[in-house]
């Protein structure tokens, strides 16, 4: 549970409030005993001057009565329990005078005031001492506490779901369409649980039916392509011939771009992953690029084995090939590999704009006719798939198109 959770928030807040309670319990705990204990004694104090007045009589019985009027204090008359209170008693609190001596007793939980003179002495016994003041307190705080602790469990299971949704939301983000967050609940978070799924549902949908177009397009397309191409084949050598054929190539390229592209966006797109040496990837995509091997200078450090999908990453290739001599002045280009970084360097002018904007589908340079605009957009996809960095840059007057962190495929 990491600091930035609701989970962790919400566990926080409880926290500080039971030990705020806690702490304002000790402090009225506290209080209220110094409060009371005030108040005790200076009940016992009139108490026992009164009586102290009375036993050395300085005042009448009548005056003892009406100064300790409304205390509920009964005298132990009897030797034994007297005896038995004085020998085993606690002496909370003792005061001396000219004229004797009281002190404040406790046993059994029980208050008693022992006042005494040179001649007598007198143990009372407080009625009104309500030793369950405390517990009674503590009961209270504990009622409290519980309130509390209850509130904090069930805000936590209130919030469960977002657990599961959040679980279900990185699967999602995974490319996992599998997923099932629909709830019965009544409440926000079902509420969003709920529009989540249908959501979910809804893209499901769609992905299937753009599959299911793309696939029925390549297939219907496929055959009446090959078709004319055998049909432009049979024709006499000719203007007309090259332009048939070079537009059913385009056609066919094209085709197979849709299937590169179909294959990623479907979240299938890497699974078929197996150690390949680089340089026969280079020259399979040089086959695929129908160049010819002088144009290509290649040097490789070393014997580079990398983890990949071979269709998708020779294509993403060849469209590098493709694009480094279409689009190079001397219509060569040379491709230099390391441990680290995959360089397609090739003699240009640089880029009109940023290279994220060649990154968007059928976007290319003006006046161009050459491209269908979808070549670094799969390369890029491809790349991203594999887990690369896709860069460029323009330095003495060559452009330098680079798949980064080829560690990362090892």
């Amino acid at each position: 549970m990491t600091k930035s959770s609701i989970f962790y928030s919400i566990t926080f807040i409880f926290s500080i409030s039971i030990i705020s309670i806690f702490l304002a319990l000790l402090f009225l705990l506290e209080y209220d005993k110094q409060q009371y204990t005030d108040k005790l004694n200076a009940k016992y104090s009139i108490i026992a001057r009164a009586t102290l007045f009375h036993l050395n009589n300085f005042i009448t019985s009548e005056e003892l009565k009406k100064q300790v009027k409304g205390y509920q204090m009964r005298e132990i008359t009897e030797k034994e329990e007297r005896e038995e209170i004085l020998k085993h008693s606690q002496v909370i609190q003792k005061i001396g005078d000219k004229i004797g001596s009281s002190a404040i007793l406790k046993y059994n939980n029980d208050h008693y005031l022992f006042i005494e003179t040179k001649y007598s002495s007198l143990l009372l016994k407080d009625e009104d001492f309500q030793s369950y003041r405390y517990d009674l307190i503590k009961t209270i705080f504990g009622f409290v506490f519980l309130i509390i602790i209850t509130a904090y469990i069930l805000t936590l299971r209130k919030l469960r779901p977002l657990r599961t949704l959040k679980r279900q939301m990185d699967r999602f983000a995974k490319g996992d369409l599998e997923i099932n967050c629909q709830t019965d609940g009544e409440d926000e978070i079902a509420q969003v649980s709920n529009a989540f799924h249908n959501a979910v549902t809804q893209i499901t949908k769609l992905n299937q039916s753009r599959q299911l177009f793309l696939r029925n397009i390549m297939h219907e397309l496929k055959t009446p392509i090959t078709k004319g191409r055998i049909s432009a084949e049979m024709l006499e050598d000719g203007k007309h011939k090259e332009r048939l054929i070079g537009t059913f190539e385009k056609l066919e390229l094209l085709i197979n771009e849709f299937a590169s592209i179909e294959q990623i966006t479907s979240g299938e797109g890497i699974k078929n992953v197996k150690p390949y040496r680089l340089i026969d990837m280079l020259d399979e995509a040089i086959d695929l690029a129908m160049v010819s091997p002088d144009h290509v200078d290649i040097a490789i450090e070393g014997e580079i084995v990398l983890h990949v999908d071979f269709r998708l990453f020779t294509t993403a290739m060849k469209n590098m090939i493709d694009n480094g001599i279409k689009y190079s002045i001397d219509k060569r280009m040379s491709i230099i590999g390391t441990k680290t970084k995959l360089s397609f360097i090739s003699q240009g002018k640089p880029l009109q704009y940023e290279l994220s904007h060649y990154l968007e589908p059928f976007v290319q340079e003006k006046n161009s006719h050459q491209s269908f605009g979808l070549g670094l957009y799969i390369v890029h996809n491809i790349i991203k798939a594999h887990r690369l960095n896709f860069t460029y840059e323009h330095k003495e007057s060559y452009n330098y198109f680079n798949f980064e962190k080829l560690e990362n495929l090892e």
